[in-house]
């Protein structure tokens, strides 16, 4: 029976419940806002982590800035990881900015506003065929 999940996989997928924990609990910065851990890549020999975040930007806060107050975290939270997790190596952690949702949104917005700009030139077209 083959197995269906790898091992990188279930890593990476313990890796991303435990970070979660981590930055909801321990890391107290406020700069950094509200964090959601979308995904979490691992390497092959489990020694690298890239941890896609995306954040809920409060006031002046900006996606850029949080990331650069979260990058200042790496370290103390890999050494909190490392305590969580049973591995023979605690992966090295790299924060970065997964801007998929506002691409998704903006891409929503595109179609949107395309589906309503045709709806519109149909109506005004129906108009002119009416009044001939």
């Amino acid at each position: 029976m083959p197995k269906e999940f790898s091992r990188t996989q279930r890593v990476s997928q313990q890796l991303q419940k435990e970070l979660a924990m981590i930055l909801q609990r321990e890391v107290r910065d406020s700069r950094i806002g509200m964090v959601t851990i979308s995904d979490v890549e691992v390497s092959r020999d489990l020694s690298y982590a890239k941890v896609f975040v995306t954040f809920l930007c409060v006031g002046e806060q900006t996606p850029e800035s949080c990331l650069k107050a979260l990058r200042e975290h790496e370290v103390h939270v890999r050494m909190m990881l490392g305590r969580r997790i049973r591995l023979r190596l605690t992966p090295e952690i790299r924060f970065q900015y997964d801007n998929t949702l506002v691409e998704g949104m903006r891409m929503s917005n595109l179609v949107s506003e395309v589906v309503s700009n045709d709806q519109r030139k149909q109506q005004e077209s129906g108009s002119k065929e009416d009044e001939e």
